[in-house]
């Protein structure tokens, strides 16, 4: 999937077995967070997108995918309510973490309003010798679009966990 380019439309289950999909969502941006119940990349930076969600929410809709084939509709429902993780869709098989291309969790995507991809990669700057974010790549993003601006930052190399595409 290529950076400003439309994504496809594409269906998944949330978590209650409710299906959703991204096309209802046109006319917001969209922020897509591949996300894991065991990473501990995913547990720091869901701190970081929920408090940086409040602001936004009238606005943006988080959609969070739980990918990872090792991890059981039970443990990814218990994690994600004990988090306040909402909007927790299923990609059971990989299908939707295939087409974005994700390798990691937290891997995010960010969809204008247009259904356009307009960036794509880590949450913020945290790296392997650089434990304490300085610049949140999400944050920059989200604000550039909300103004009506293109991301400075398009992509940056996404950080975390790989995604267990097979068990």
């Amino acid at each position: 999937m290529n950076i400003n380019q439309p994504i496809p439309n594409f269906l998944l289950p949330d978590i209650k077995g409710n299906i959703h999909q991204i096309e209802q969502y046109r006319g917001k941006i969209v922020i897509i967070n591949f996300w894991s119940c065991e990473c501990p990349h995913s547990e720091r930076t869901d701190k970081a997108i929920l408090s940086m969600f409040v602001q936004w929410r009238d606005e943006v809709e988080l959609i969070t995918i739980a990918s990872n084939r090792n991890e059981t509709v039970e443990e990814i429902k218990n994690v994600s309510e004990a988090r306040h993780i909402p909007n927790v869709w299923l990609d059971a098989k990989c299908e939707i973490a295939n087409l974005f291309e994700a390798v990691t969790t937290p891997h995010v995507f960010v969809i204008d309003r247009d259904g356009i991809l307009r960036y794509r990669g880590a949450v913020d700057d945290v790296k392997f010798r650089q434990k304490t974010p300085t610049r949140f790549f999400l944050d920059e993003a989200i604000e550039s679009l909300l103004v009506g601006q293109l991301p400075t930052i398009q992509e940056s190399p996404a950080y975390g966990c790989a995604i267990v595409r097979e068990i």
